[in-house]
């Protein structure tokens, strides 16, 4: 048995280098980030404290199927796309992120639970993501591309506040110490989602507008 904490590459907040590697220390300052920072440490202070084999997973933003947030930018982008409508960014589209399919998130928290107790990755935090940062607009492209609608220009709204500019993380601590790595690229890990959003369209509501 293992303790695997859902944290996010949000408790970093903002910081002076990229990309975020886990000695960085966490400063979340919106409640969201900040609450993600806090239950980073009180978990692995309960690790030290009770000798509980706990482990962080720092993750970047995942996508796939199943994900009906239409606040989220898969489904604000895809939904639209496919009853033939252009989608809307909040952002000016320059935010650069890190998208990781969700089934190779799933794969990275397999690999720690099972090594979860062993030495060098019981009580450590992991960072998890696709190591291949994209700006909001390039990602939405890229949505676009794989629903076959590129000619669907994005409103860019350019309405975001107090978002972190550049951020995403370095892979390497769980790359060398479970041996895992995403597998899924950008364009296969979008067809899969895009497929599942075609098939569900009927059942899943518009995006706030």
């Amino acid at each position: 048995e293992a303790i695997l904490v859902a944290s996010s590459d949000k408790a970093y907040g903002e910081q002076p280098r990229l990309p975020y590697t886990e000695d960085m220390p966490l400063l979340g300052s919106d409640p969201y980030s900040a609450s993600k920072a806090c239950a980073d440490i009180v978990a692995r202070s309960y690790g030290l404290t009770y000798d509980l084999p706990v482990v962080v997973v720092r993750a970047s933003n995942a996508y796939g199927e199943g994900d009906v947030n239409m606040s989220r930018i898969v489904p604000s982008v895809v939904v639209p796309a496919l009853r033939g409508k252009r989608p809307v960014l909040r952002s000016d589209g320059t935010l650069l992120r890190d998208y990781i399919y969700v089934g190779d998130l799933a794969e990275a928290y397999l690999a720690l639970a099972e090594r979860a107790k062993e030495e060098g990755v019981r009580g450590e935090a992991f960072n998890v993501g696709s190591g291949r940062p994209l700006s909001v607009l390039e990602f939405t492209r890229a949505i676009l591309r794989a629903v076959g609608r590129e000619d669907l220009k994005p409103v860019i709204l350019g309405e975001a506040r107090g978002e972190i500019s550049r951020q995403f993380v370095d892979i390497s601590r769980i790359k060398e110490r479970t041996g895992w790595e995403p597998k899924t690229s950008l364009e296969e890990g979008l067809r899969r989602t895009v497929e599942w959003y075609r098939e569900n369209l009927g059942r899943l509501p518009s995006p706030p507008s």
